[in-house]
């Protein structure tokens, strides 16, 4: 069980804009679950606590049934919940994922050690909705998902009261909405002010930094946890930092890889939950949960790194 401490999303707007100012990091983590190296920071709205650093799945876990393959994936969900890791993000967009995922938890005997985060994706009614919800659930072999999500805000006007429905019986943990790549800010903050959300998940790295206009400061005014999406820009970013060295400086933020720079630059924001990096690789999954570990950088590096990325 993951034990409970303050959060950033806890933190009033004044105070929060006067950490900014003042050059702080991170919130207080909350303590780590036994034998892991892991962080964790707090869900303000259920007061649960979740590691730092979680797990997407678009593209990297949709290898149909290719067995060498899912077994590669199964390695990885491994290797992510052997170093402390815990939130696992899908949807039904993201073709055979889910069903990827189901069978690593299946052969690991892992289904009640995630944090299980899926999506609905459908233009349909809320039945439909919840049938889709309850067939990813299936796909994935968990008694109940952790959070359920309106993806990319697609018919949110039936697929978010339904949600709330199901927490409110208590057949999901949490609710959110996600969008990706700076698409629909207006609305999504609309819907950051009005509705009672637990989560929003969107893109933040070092070159997309629109969410630090208004998204991530509202997520810390209105107690709400916020996973990150695209790190990585799917993969973009980090191919084009390879051709280039990492500066010596990268050291004082504890990193050893453009990866870990990039994802310590999205850690380091004080509204800031979790990020969810998509990789099918082992080395990759572990290079990124050490990203967790050591220090984060204060605003002046972060200012640096965002500057240096840009000039590249």
């Amino acid at each position: 069980m993951l034990t409970a401490m303050p959060h950033a999303s806890t933190i009033p707007r004044r105070r929060f804009l006067a950490s900014l100012a003042a050059g702080a990091t991170v919130p207080a983590l909350a303590a780590q679950p036994a034998g892991s190296t892991m962080p964790a920071r707090l869900v303000a709205s259920t007061r649960q606590a979740i590691p730092i650093v979680g797990l997407g799945s678009w593209i990297t876990f949709n290898v149909g049934r290719d067995a060498p393959l899912r077994a590669e994936c199964t390695r990885v969900v491994q290797a992510f919940l052997d170093g402390g890791g815990r939130v696992i993000d899908s949807s039904p967009m993201y073709g055979s994922s889910q069903d990827v995922i189901g069978q690593a938890l299946r052969t690991l005997g892992a289904a009640g050690q995630v944090f299980a985060a899926d999506k609905v994706w459908t233009g349909d009614g809320s039945a439909q909705g919840a049938a889709q919800a309850e067939a990813s659930r299936q796909l994935w072999g968990v008694p109940r998902f952790a959070l359920l999500q309106v993806h990319n805000l697609l018919n949110w006007q039936a697929h978010l009261p339904m949600l709330l429905r199901l927490k409110a019986e208590g057949r999901v943990g949490h609710v959110g909405i996600t969008t990706s790549e700076g698409r629909r800010h207006a609305e999504f903050e609309q819907l950051m002010r009005t509705q009672p959300l637990d989560f929003v998940q969107f893109t933040y790295n070092p070159l997309d930094r629109e969410a630090e206009q208004r998204l991530l400061p509202l997520a810390a005014d209105r107690g709400i946890a916020v996973l990150v999406n695209r790190p990585f820009r799917q993969g973009e970013l980090t191919q084009r930092l390879a051709r280039h060295p990492l500066p010596p400086w990268a050291a004082e933020a504890g990193a050893t890889s453009w990866a870990q720079l990039v994802l310590k630059f999205i850690l380091a924001h004080p509204a800031v939950t979790c990020v969810i990096p998509a990789t099918s690789q082992v080395a990759h999954v572990r290079e990124n949960l050490a990203a967790a570990r050591g220090p984060l950088p204060d605003a002046a590096l972060r200012g640096r790194i965002a500057g240096h990325l840009q000039a590249l």
